[in-house]
């Protein structure tokens, strides 16, 4: 595997860790900057619609630019963004920043996926991308307890100077990493990357990609609440169970990587299949701490291990025309993300308590299994319909000695056999 793969993967690491860091940040933030904790969580919220609007726009409007110029610029903005957010005085300035970086931050992801698929064979492609998407599950296990612990004993903005330090490194990184020539062959015109959209399969992958992200995330987005409201944990415990969450992620990821390729389908069928079973579990279970410390890390590794999979099934419907389509692979895990806890909001709202929200991620994880089987259908029919018709059994095409050979009289063939004779 190249180690421009591996940068790829630091980098969107240190991204990731800004776009999660903020959940143990947000008390110190508001009592700073004047605000209450929920205006403060809406610095959370905008970063999020950042991630969803800015990886097509910005794709696009960096497609006839090398993809390590692109990156390379999308870094810059990250980094003074962040330097930005630690030195402002103000909540509006750092709303500001927040929308903006995250935006570049898309930005990054989308084209991250394309120069990983295009600088590996194709049957890597699941390897290559499960290595760059690993680099958020690791600032799940170690850039959101690490920006909390800095919060804590250095002040919030000392997270934000850590993490612009981090991406000035990954910036390096690309620049030593990736190689500088232009994209190879043409470069698809607007006109044809958005006729590359309207492959129904390819709308099936994205609704996948959706439910399987949010099937996952809508348990995870209550958990420490029902750890401490309804499992009995002290509030001590809540970071451990965490942390093993984000450990079954990484290794679910990883063996999702490796199977992803070769057996796509199979793949989302048992990380879909296996969401269901943890997400119920820690429903029935919820007051046994036991029961829902088995269960975290599996809901994790079961989870992630679909995300490989899911833009292999993305890029197969992909030729070369694909920096939209596939930078929309970051738009649909991101509305996953605004997805899961305002469906696990509802119904916890209704009454059903914390344990109803992995009840919700249960729910979205059959939906998934749905949108999968359906996607395994339209795949097979499109196979089909490419293949071409099995040939009719005919009788061979007689050659010209046989064609003289059957006109011959049998006489003459007599002759002939007799003059065959030694």
């Amino acid at each position: 595997m190249p180690w421009a793969i591996y940068v790829l993967g630091f980098a969107i690491f240190a991204q990731g860790t800004s776009e999660f860091m903020l959940a143990g940040l947000l008390p110190e933030m508001a009592a700073e900057l004047g605000v209450s904790v929920p205006t403060a969580g809406l610095l959370i919220s905008a970063y999020a619609l950042g991630m969803v609007a800015g990886a097509p726009v910005l794709a696009m409007a960096t497609l006839r630019l090398p993809r390590r110029t692109s990156l390379l610029a999308f870094l810059g903005v990250f980094v003074l963004m962040h330097v930005a957010g630690a030195l402002t005085p103000g909540y509006e300035v750092l709303f500001a920043t927040r929308l903006l970086g995250a935006i570049a931050s898309a930005g990054f992801f989308g084209v991250a996926a394309v120069a990983a698929v295009d600088l590996v064979p194709e049957n890597a492609r699941g390897r290559a991308i499960a290595i760059v998407i690993g680099g958020i599950t690791v600032s799940t296990i170690l850039g959101v307890p690490g920006g909390t612990f800095l919060g804590q004993y250095l002040g919030w903005r000392s997270a934000f100077w850590t993490v612009a330090l981090l991406c000035a490194v990954a910036l390096v990184g690309v620049a030593m990493a990736l190689p500088g020539r232009s994209n190879a062959g043409p470069v698809p015109g607007l006109r044809e990357e958005l006729r590359s959209l309207s492959s129904l399969g390819l709308w099936i992958a994205y609704g996948t990609s959706a439910l399987t992200f949010s099937s996952m995330m809508a348990t995870f987005s209550y958990l420490g609440t029902m750890l401490t409201g309804t499992t009995g944990l002290s509030e001590a415990w809540v970071p451990a169970v965490l942390a093993l969450f984000g450990v079954g992620s990484l290794i679910g990821i990883t063996i999702g990587g490796r199977v992803a390729d070769a057996h796509t389908f199979r793949t989302l069928t048992v990380g879909m299949a296996g969401v269901v079973l943890a997400s119920s579990g820690i429903a029935l279970g919820a007051s046994y701490p036991v029961v829902v410390i088995a269960l975290v890390p599996l809901l994790g590794g079961f989870g992630l291990a679909t995300n490989p999979a899911v833009s292999v099934r993305v890029f197969a419907h992909l030729g070369e025309v694909r920096t939209l389509a596939g930078a929309m692979v970051t738009s649909t895990i991101n509305v996953g993300n605004t997805l899961a806890p305002w469906l696990g909001g509802l119904v916890i709202s209704a009454g059903f308590g914390y344990p109803s929200a992995a009840w919700a991620g249960a729910g979205m994880a059959l939906a998934a299994l749905g949108m999968v089987a359906l996607g395994a259908f339209v795949s097979t029919a499109a196979s089909s319909s490419r293949r071409p018709p099995a040939a009719l059994d005919a009788p061979p095409t007689p050659t010209p000695d046989s064609r003289h050979a059957s006109s011959a009289g049998p006489q003459d063939r007599t002759k002939r056999s007799r003059a065959s004779r030694p």
